[in-house]
């Protein structure tokens, strides 16, 4: 009878034991290795975002015309030679200007861009670039996903398939590393921002790329109650022509307490997550804005 219950309490301590080894093993499995590195890469007035994960990387715009030697020579000195997706959110030469010179001089692997009635010359430069490496242009569809090494990122705009302002074709990628998040907006304004909520996308993030700048026509007030984050980027340049950013969006940043970055104050930013929280390299800016 002893032996008996002594067989019994061992058999179930090697199932609980087995149970928490299972638990732990699956939980490590679940959640984020190793560091997501986000720069923020100092174009001026203009964007360039560059995300790294484990062996993989994704940039997401590529600023001006004038930015191409900037922004290959941060990309070397990081040593990297392949992006293995590359954004160009929008037609707009401070998004894509020197995006067929990456095109030109990198391995590159899966290229995302809306489809747009917007020609420009600086697109006519990037379909070049795009048809001399052979390479093929993938049209984003709101809702889906993929993975960047152990990040995944979710397309969350454009909705619809034709806008009247370029900006609202701007790509929306919404990045997720274990429990930390980022979303990144490209020139979206308020149509789009309107359309992402009525489709009910989660739009929750840590840290919000502002969209166009910090300007008036996005970040209105619901979009930004809906994201709720705690830290923002804003991609701007010093003493710029377009008031950007301007003082009603930066007064929604201090009021709720939102923690700003901003490219004219502290040139290239970069964010470090492990998965549970996000640190910065340089120290938060100011409410300051452009009159």
């Amino acid at each position: 009878m002893i032996n008996s219950l002594r067989k019994k309490l061992i058999h179930k301590i090697l199932i609980i034991t087995a149970l928490i080894i299972f638990t732990g093993i699956t939980s490590i499995k679940a959640g984020a290795k190793g560091q997501l590195k986000v720069h923020f890469i100092d174009v001026g007035d203009a964007d360039c975002i560059l995300i790294e994960q484990g062996n993989k990387s994704m940039l997401i715009d590529a600023g001006n015309n004038s930015d191409e030697d900037a922004i290959k020579k941060h990309l070397q000195k990081l040593g990297i030679s392949k992006l293995d997706v590359v954004v160009g959110t929008h037609v707009d030469e401070d998004h894509i200007g020197s995006m067929d010179a990456v095109i030109n001089d990198f391995d590159i692997g899966k290229i995302y861009m809306p489809e747009s009635n917007g020609k420009t010359k600086y697109l006519e430069d990037v379909l070049c670039a795009v048809r001399k490496k052979e390479l093929q242009i993938t049209p984003p569809v709101a809702g889906e996903s993929f993975k960047l090494g152990d990040a995944s990122c979710t397309i969350l705009a454009p909705v619809s398939s034709a806008y009247e302002k370029i900006n609202n074709y701007s790509i929306v990628i919404k990045l997720k590393y274990g429990n930390t998040s980022f979303l990144f907006t490209g020139d979206a304004e308020s149509l789009s921002e309107r359309e992402m909520m009525r489709r009910g996308f989660d739009l929750s993030a840590d840290v919000i790329k502002l969209g166009h700048h910090g300007s008036i026509r996005s970040t209105t007030d619901e979009f930004l109650g809906r994201v709720n984050p705690k830290y923002a980027v804003i991609m701007v340049g010093r003493k710029n022509n377009y008031r950007h950013p301007h003082k009603r969006t930066m007064e929604k940043l201090k009021a709720k307490g939102i923690k700003v970055y901003r490219t004219d104050e502290h040139g290239t930013i970069i964010a470090v997550s492990d998965g549970k929280s996000i640190i910065f390299n340089k120290n938060p800016g100011s409410y300051r804005f452009n009159k």
